[in-house]
């Protein structure tokens, strides 16, 4: 009996789409376009409208087949999966305190954006013979833009950190904070349709009470995460610091997701609002940073996948049947948005110039126009017709946005306006931008945030035993779960704005692998680091540090002194010979620093000072976790 094989075809598309990401969007990087882009074109190229067609023209090609993406039905569910990613990525990043530190630009600006591009929109539809609740759902699917392309849009143009850039984050972060309300708004105006559109209060309180199922879902989605989440990563993170790999974390946080998507579609609700909620839950936790990079790049690919999907789901026919009417439509989108974003921005207190950049890059459609208005084809709220003429609008915005940047940055640097500049806490977190950034939290790095505190010298801490971080929170201490050895890491904790960084960890191997990874990151840091003796000082110079202090090196010589001091040897003949004994240290310090790959311009302080004060107290016994 031959043993089962399944056929090669089942394969296919997955094939096609390993190979978009592995070649296509690689070739877009190269010509320094958005990988966002390069999906979107992999998706019409790879479609049935694309290289498919040929191979249902001409026999002899019918090898073409093999390229193209056949199963429609599977791209939209992995599509859903994407999109769930971006949600949960995007909650991890809805931290209270940053929030309220951005409150005025996301509520105020943000919202604002949202409101009046809608209303626009929507009254644009109403003129056009849409009915009141199509219009709306039009509208909320419009007025929102794009964050996946956007974002590496203004990064890669280095246009993130001025005014223009904080205030496009701003507005794109109350947008995707939005998502969820609008789909629940979704099927609200789908139970006010079907009572023939009648908005007296009655119908409307029915039109509501059909959420308190999914209202109380949530609830207990909720209630069930502060409960559990914390103490699962707890066990996934004391696994892990006992050597049984880092693909434990990465499996927990596929679970949160996928789990949190499917128990609020369970409810009534969409995957994308439970995964967003797990996000924001897991924010508030100390495995914030560790769970985003462990999910990064899952949540990169299913978005490829997402985006693959409307790619290939785009009607070269019809754009064909109607080229003017599609690309007018999406000329009047952008157009209309340019002009609420612009307006409301200049109201906002943006010059404008600054205005005019954000409205530019804002003004196409986003990728949760799909979402909102595929939900609100299945409600029965979007006429199937003209929603299809608006997502071909809608995919063919998306691709000026890199024109429409750049158009934007060449009109903003033709002169630099006055106004005064938007608060830096609409892109980083306030708790690591500018922040001494503290490696190991035991007994050493708690005396060392202690004396920092003392001077009023705020910092962030990271560490790699649970119970630790567990406890320096319950304290209200701002540590966090993660291994600085990673650049990522080091990149999520603002090491390109941290004001120094000191590794206090016992464990010398992992003292070098955080001292090459923030030196690779930052030439000008400034590095303090814990060397476990002169020899490792030594190394740890060559890696490029500001400072390092041997304990067992300088408690040997306190030993030392105390001991020739109680045996009766002249204090003086005792300091001499101390003191001769530093400057061999600093002389093997000096050449090691001489030879170091990245130098600081700052001289060490043993070369400086000597090695510590000579009254300095011997460190205390070493742990075996290497956060001592």
């Amino acid at each position: 009996m031959a043993p089962p094989h399944g056929d090669a075809s089942e394969y296919k598309d997955l094939l096609v789409f390993l190979a978009a990401a592995g070649v296509v969007v690689p070739l877009f990087n190269r010509i320094k376009i958005s990988p966002v882009l390069g999906f979107l074109a992999a998706g019409v190229l790879l479609g049935p409208d694309g290289l498919g067609r040929f191979a249902d023209d001409a026999p002899w090609l019918a090898w073409l087949g093999w390229l193209t993406l056949d199963d429609r039905d599977q791209i939209a569910q992995l599509s859903e999966l994407g999109v769930a990613f971006l949600l949960f990525m995007i909650g991890l990043e809805l931290s209270w305190e940053r929030l309220k530190s951005m409150r005025r630009l996301v509520f105020g600006l943000g919202l604002s954006q949202i409101a009046l591009a809608t209303a626009v929109i929507a009254a644009g539809f109403m003129l056009t013979g849409q009915t009141f609740v199509s219009a709306m759902v039009l509208g909320m699917g419009l007025a929102l833009s794009s964050t996946a392309v956007v974002m590496p849009v203004l990064a890669e143009r280095k246009r993130l950190h001025g005014t223009a850039g904080r205030a496009t984050f701003s507005i794109l972060l109350a947008q995707d904070m939005a998502v969820a309300p609008i789909l629940i708004t979704v099927t609200v105006l789908a139970t006010l349709a079907q009572s023939g559109g009648d908005l007296n209060p009655a119908v409307l309180g029915a039109a509501l009470l059909t959420l308190a199922p999914a209202a109380i879902g949530l609830a207990g989605l909720i209630l069930l995460g502060r409960l559990v989440l914390r103490p699962m990563f707890k066990s996934v993170a004391r696994a892990r610091a006992r050597g049984q790999g880092q693909e434990m974390f990465v499996a927990a946080s596929l679970l949160v997701v996928v789990a949190a998507g499917l128990a609020a579609q369970a409810v009534g609700l969409s995957m994308s609002l439970g995964a967003l909620v797990a996000g924001v839950l897991l924010a508030e936790t100390e495995f914030r940073r560790e769970v985003e990079i462990s999910i990064d790049p899952f949540k990169g690919l299913l978005l490829g996948v997402f985006f693959i999907g409307v790619g290939s789901g785009l009607d070269i026919d019809a754009i064909v049947a109607d080229p003017l009417g599609v690309i007018a439509l999406a000329v009047a989108i952008t157009v209309a948005k340019i002009g609420v974003i612009f307006t409301l921005a200049r109201r906002w207190g943006l010059g404008p110039l600054a205005a005019l950049e954000t409205a530019l890059v804002l003004g196409p459609a986003g990728e949760f126009a799909f979402v909102i208005l595929t939900a609100g084809m299945v409600e029965g709220v979007a006429p199937p017709g003209i929603t299809q003429s608006v997502l071909l609008s809608a995919t063919l915005s998306l691709f000026t946005i890199p024109f429409l940047g750049l158009l934007g940055q060449k009109l903003a640097t033709r002169r630099i306006e006055t106004q005064v500049d938007l608060p830096a806490a609409a892109l980083q977190p306030p708790d690591s931008g500018g922040q001494v950034l503290l490696v190991g939290y035991g007994r050493v790095g708690r005396l060392v945030g202690e004396m920092l505190a003392e001077h009023k010298q705020s910092f962030v801490a990271l560490d790699t035993d649970p119970g630790i971080v567990a406890g320096a929170r319950r304290e209200g201490l701002n540590v966090h779960y993660g291994d600085a050895g990673r650049r990522e890491m080091l990149e999520l904790c603002n090491v390109a704005t941290a004001r120094a960084l000191v590794v206090t960890m016992d464990a010398p191997g992992k003292v070098d692998e955080v001292v090459e990874a923030a030196r690779s990151l930052r030439d000008d840091l400034i590095i303090i680091a814990r060397a476990r003796d002169d020899r490792h000082a030594v190394r740890l110079y060559g890696l490029g540090v500001t400072d390092a202090v041997p304990e067992t090196t300088e408690a040997s010589l306190q030993l030392a002194e105390n001991t020739l001091v109680d045996l009766g040897v002249p204090m003086g003949l005792v300091l001499a010979s101390i003191h001769e004994r530093r400057d061999r240290f600093r002389d093997v310090f000096q050449k090691a620093q001489t030879r170091a790959p990245n130098p600081t311009s700052r001289p060490n302080r043993a070369l400086r000072r000597g090695l510590s004060a000579p009254d300095a107290a011997p460190p205390p016994a070493t742990s075996s976790n290497g956060t001592d």
